[in-house]
């Protein structure tokens, strides 16, 4: 995956140190590394040689062993540590494997920590970590802080370090006790950082998928030197391990107050732990996350954000305004308190952040049936500590309450969007009096309603086309009655398998999960289609079923025309497709069509490219190459009729892609243009992609 684009502009983000922000450090004496908070696991302090023999696991793993639970009895930490134990075992022996070829020698280098540097002026080296420095770099003041393979080329110092490296240095990276705020990111530098977020959060959902398909492998990919999962292991532990091995923990550096540049209100986790990757939440299962009173200079603890999940009887949620329980004084998955709560730890940490004035981020859990996980986190904004008191529960015991008030002028609560879009599937004019044109601009040609939506102005472009579902082709297309190598198709009675015909033409996998979800992004997918004999319940069978989520088309004061769902978009899933009249280039020749009114398919970037990388964790991975798709001559018109794809707005940092895909005809020149979802998207979301016309966002049909 390339790394994201250089801002336009110098990233700054004015983060400037806050007040507290001088750790404790007595002269003479180390700061201990923590895991972000008292009641988290303590890591013992590095050894003396900093790039043992990677070949001596018993240099390594008591580094492992040494690390004990916190109080809170962290069975997530737990099961995370034995998974980083196991995986560094087998990693070690997998490298061994390939250190003894040629061609992994060249890949690994030499044993004793050989690193390949990215030359940037003024590198720090051994440094694994880009600091980008603001204006003010000299007073002190830092930007932003950005793990090396995510940094922009020629910003920032980058070291990637040898696989050995990997091995040799790895175990839970301490986070820093210093704090920031940021504050005024320019758009551009809101739109890289966005990307860094996005790519991290692509890294994790490959590697969790990967591992979860692990067992169903015939063979390992040479690149993939890790065993499948056990029975009792979890992939979003395993994912995140790994990615801490290499470092891409995002946030880690400093300890950010307040909002965090490249993560928006609204967004949506299904993972505990990615809270943890992306450095909005760093406790693993504590609700509280918090700087320890041992690294501020005022010696006082400092909370940063909480997770509210109905984990305690005595919570009241109102939205915008919060009774949260302090932790403690319950067990294990048991919302009723057996004994009380003491002023320590997190709910000290609070007290002092009302004291100080410290924003809080607050993230709320749910249960739900869209997720893998069956929780939703949901990032819902900031808010002040106004009150504190200590009082007695329903249970009887006392309890530390907290009022907690949302901060004005931020964007709509996350959760109240995802409430919002339940009751407008149900009753979209009895929740909207105003604003709808059309409960279904399809007539029923979709396989779901799309509704269009205007409370701005009197503009009703969308009803002036007529709707086509699928895209009309010119009839040589259709004139091919195979493939080229003479393959008619599967002649599966059931549900295909990984050794049919269809997925030896896709290199030997099938692109989609169980799931109907896009596992790994290709220059071509071939679904099985009219020739082929499985049913439509094939798992190689999911963009040609047309959409599966509630779309609307509405009226955008930013983009003119836009497209949302009213429905929770998964990373990977079919969206739409475009939908037109496919002209060849002589058509298009003859044609008197304006250029607003055409899309183009060769100049869609290959964003499908970045969907399903890894290559941050291991850099053998390379990008599939097969199926080949040959160049792309054609064009679609959209000036008579035209499909929801056509209101997509255009932006430079996405959250859909366009991947090729054939299933209805053999012509490998007129793929259709199918639109995948590059992150976990929340209802009423505007969906947006990136047309290859420009850097400005705009809706696609104004741009010329």
């Amino acid at each position: 995956m390339d790394p994201p684009g250089p801002p336009i502009t110098l990233l700054d983000l004015n983060q400037t140190p806050h007040p507290l922000i001088s750790p404790k450090i007595e002269p003479g004496e180390q700061q201990e590394p923590s895991n972000g908070g008292g009641n988290g696991p303590r890591f013992p302090l590095p050894s003396a040689n900093p790039h043992p023999d990677p070949f001596l696991l018993d240099d390594l793993l008591p580094r492992l062993h040494q690390v004990t639970p916190g109080p809170d009895g962290d069975e997530l930490v737990a099961d995370y540590l034995r998974l980083a134990e196991s995986y560094l075992v087998s990693y070690v022996e997998g490298l061994r494997r390939r250190l003894a070829s040629p061609f992994g020698a060249g890949v690994a280098g030499d044993a004793g920590g050989s690193k390949a540097i990215v030359p940037v002026p003024d590198a720090a080296a051994g440094s694994s970590t880009a600091i980008v420095p603001g204006p003010d770099a000299a007073a002190g003041s830092f930007t932003v802080i950005v793990p090396a393979p995510y940094a922009a080329a020629g910003s920032s110092t980058a070291i990637v370090p040898a696989a050995a490296d990997l091995i040799a240095s790895k175990k839970k990276k301490p986070r820093s006790a210093e704090m920031v705020r940021v504050s005024s990111v320019p758009a551009a530098d809101k739109i890289y950082l966005r990307d860094v977020v996005r790519r991290a959060r692509i890294t994790f959902e490959s590697l969790r998928h990967l591992l979860l398909r692990a067992e169903e492998r015939t063979e390992a990919a040479p690149w993939w030197p890790l065993p499948p999962l056990g029975r009792r292991a979890r992939a979003d532990l395993a994912a995140a391990g790994l990615m801490n091995h290499r470092d891409l923990w995002l946030n880690r550096d400093r300890r950010i107050i307040g909002s965090i540049p490249g993560i928006e209100i609204g967004d949506v986790f299904f993972y505990r732990v990615e809270l943890c990757v992306v450095g909005l939440h760093g406790q693993m299962q504590a609700g509280i996350d918090y700087v320890r009173a041992s690294q501020t200079g005022t010696g006082e603890p400092i909370a940063t954000s909480i997770i509210v999940s109905g984990g305690y009887e005595d919570d009241e949620d109102r939205g915008d305004v919060l009774i949260y329980t302090g932790h403690g004084g319950r067990e294990k998955r048991d919302a009723r308190q057996s004994v009380d709560q003491e002023l320590k730890a997190g709910n000290l940490a609070l007290k002092y952040s009302m004291d100080y004035g410290i924003e809080i981020r607050v993230i709320r859990g749910s249960k739900t049936d869209c997720s893998p996980s069956g929780k939703v986190y949901v990032y819902d904004g900031l808010y002040k500590v106004v009150d504190c008191w200590n009082d007695a529960g329903k249970s009887g015991f006392g309890v530390y309450k907290y009022k907690l008030v949302r901060i004005e002028g931020q964007q709509m609560m996350g959760s109240y969007v995802l409430k919002l879009a339940e009751e407008l599937k149900v009753n979209p004019s009895g929740v909207r009096p105003v604003g709808y044109l059309s409960l279904d601009i399809s007539n029923g040609k979709e396989t779901l309603p799309v509704f269009i939506f205007n409370d701005i102005d009197d503009d009703k472009e969308p009803l002036l086309f007529e709707y086509l579902a699928r895209p009309f082709y010119p009839s040589c297309v259709f004139n091919k009655r195979g493939w080229v190598d003479g393959g008619p198709g599967c002649q599966c009675a059931s549900n295909c398998s990984f050794d049919c015909y269809c997925a030896r033409r896709n290199g030997g996998e099938f692109a989609y999960d169980g799931n109907g979800l896009l596992l790994k992004g290709k220059p071509l997918i071939y679904e099985c289609g009219t020739l082929c004999q499985c049913p439509m319940s094939c798992v190689n069978r999911v963009s040609q079923k047309g959409v599966r989520n509630q779309l609307e088309v509405f009226r955008s004061r930013e983009t003119g025309w836009g497209v949302r769902s009213l429905d929770f978009i998964r990373a990977g899933a079919f969206v739409c497709e475009f939908s037109g009249v496919a002209l060849n280039k002589e058509q298009l020749e003859f044609s008197m069509i304006g250029g607003h009114s055409l899309i183009h398919p060769s100049r869609f970037p290959g964003r499908w490219m970045q969907w399903g990388d890894i290559s941050d964790v291991f850099p053998d991975y390379t990008p599939p190459s097969f199926p080949s798709l040959p160049e792309l001559s054609f064009s679609i018109d959209v000036s008579r009729m035209r499909n929801v794809a056509c209101y997509l707005s255009h932006t430079c940092s996405p959250n859909v892609f366009v991947q090729f895909v054939l299933y209805d005809h053999y012509n490998e020149s007129y793929p259709h243009l199918m639109i995948f979802a590059m992150e976990n998207i929340p209802p009423l979301t505007e969906l947006s992609i990136d047309y290859g016309v420009g850097d400005e966002s705009s809706g696609f049909l104004e741009s010329p």
